[in-house]
């Protein structure tokens, strides 16, 4: 493992964000299962449900990024390799789409409905306005998603590049951003996802046949709801608008998001989770309340929120295999629920164990402020919104990293201690075990990992 060193860390980058103690911190990345990761049985079966117990865990993981993803996955796992996330999705188990905050999320199959009811609504205007900045008509965006679907139910999943084609050669605008503009349109109205590796990418698939009972009902054609505003705006609720399921009970759905959220993020407050969702503050309010009054979640004197216990089946799957229910048991804890050497509030910072994080990780994405990570490195994320791979000691970014011709290189913000330094080897020597196979060699991870 390279490495190249930089000025030492400031005191700031040694504490963190002020007003996030260190139990907290502990609390919130063992919530994430990056104090305790999942470990995987030896049957096939088994290292699908670690897969699936970690993206359960999280909720939905930020997927712009596919090697991200799968490192994301790689972190709160023990023992499982590239290929066990992509059996995941061949399983159709866990599937890729715009969700939240409307950017792609990974999610389990089982998770996609209800998550997708609440959030994808709102954000059809901001899509219709950029189809529109793009040359594409509402009739042709309508037209391409008519295109897209035929294609899908006759050919099966295909891939971007052979959906460019039919498009473009069906005379309808794919410059520029128009096609994946389409394309999010389409997913907004529940009509794809991304579901089985095709080679070094994902492919589209049409959700009611890759996911059937489990997809979202496709929306009408060209939605027509107001802009909501923003995500933290604490006004009146909004209605649901087009392209919501009028099979999945609202009041419910906000409930769920409530306490699944914490159970891969608390301790975290109201306004985490309108960050993290992209929901109106009013809506997570509600949620909050009624998984309060179900006695879900437990909210301390600063107002952060933690579950009493994870709903039963949030995690792993629970199938046959023996060596799989182990996986089970263990995704199945609580969030205030520790490692193996006890709970978060018997463990400090400095014992956690160090880690690399790859592009895009949860981490830094999970709250209202991500400073209690970063501390002070806001360079961490890219003036275009990159998110930097990072070394996670002791709970706070270390170190950014690359790995060229498929070696990590490392660049620590301070002087590294050897007891660390070798704690980062193993965990490069790791991601290079977990990418062996891979159709998209490590050697092409940079730091922006675009």
């Amino acid at each position: 493992m390279a490495r190249s060193d930089s000025a030492p860390a400031s005191a700031a980058a040694q504490a963190g964000s002020a007003d996030v103690a260190p139990v907290v911190a502990v609390r919130r990345l063992t919530s994430q299962l990056l104090a305790d990761p999942l470990l995987a049985g030896p049957s096939a079966d088994a290292r699908v449900s670690a897969v699936v117990g970690a993206v359960g865990r999280v909720l939905a993981v930020q997927a712009q990024d596919l090697r991200g993803l799968r490192l994301a996955v790689r972190s709160r796992t023990t023992g499982l390799t590239v290929a066990d996330v992509d059996r995941a999705f061949a399983e159709r188990k866990i599937v890729v789409t715009w969700l939240n905050r409307g950017t792609l999320h990974l999610v389990r199959a089982e998770d996609y409905q209800w998550l997708h009811a609440l959030t994808a609504p709102r954000q059809h205007a901001f899509v219709r306005r950029r189809l529109a900045e793009e040359g594409v008509s509402p009739t042709e965006a309508d037209r391409a998603v008519s295109l897209v679907e035929r294609a899908l139910a006759d050919e099966g999943p295909l891939t971007r590049g052979r959906l460019r084609d039919l498009l473009g050669a069906a005379g309808v605008p794919v410059a520029g951003q128009a096609l994946i503009m389409i394309l999010v349109h389409a997913s907004l109205r529940g009509m794809v996802v991304r579901g089985p590796m095709a080679g070094t990418e994902q492919a589209y698939a049409l959700a009611s046949d890759w996911l059937g009972e489990l997809a979202a009902p496709p929306a009408p054609s060209s939605p027509s709801a107001p802009d909501p505003g923003p995500a933290s705006d604490p006004g009146p609720a909004l209605d649901p608008g087009p392209g919501s399921d009028p099979g999945v009970d609202r009041d419910a759905a906000l409930s769920e998001l409530t306490v699944r959220y914490l159970a891969g993020h608390g301790p975290a407050d109201d306004r985490d989770l309108a960050t993290w969702s992209g929901l109106p503050l009013r809506d997570i309010r509600r949620g909050f309340a009624l998984a309060a009054e179900a006695g879900r979640i437990e909210t301390s004197d600063d107002g952060r929120a933690i579950t009493r216990n994870h709903p039963a089946g949030f995690g792993a799957d629970e199938p046959d295999d023996p060596d799989a229910r182990g996986t089970a048991d263990r995704a199945g804890r609580g969030a205030t629920g520790g490692g193996g050497g006890g709970s978060p509030d018997e463990m400090g910072l400095e014992t956690l164990r160090s880690r690399l994080l790859g592009p895009f990780d949860p981490v830094l994405h999970g709250w209202a402020s991500r400073d209690w990570v970063t501390g002070p490195y806001r360079g961490i994320v890219t003036v275009n919104g990159i998110f930097r791979p990072i070394a996670l000691v002791a709970g706070r970014a270390a170190a950014t990293w690359t790995m060229p011709a498929g070696k990590v290189a490392l660049s620590p913000f301070a002087p590294l201690t050897p007891d660390i330094e070798s704690a980062l080897h193993a965990e490069a020597t790791d991601i290079q075990r977990f990418f062996v196979g891979a159709a998209d060699s490590p050697a092409d991870v940079p730091d922006s990992a675009g």
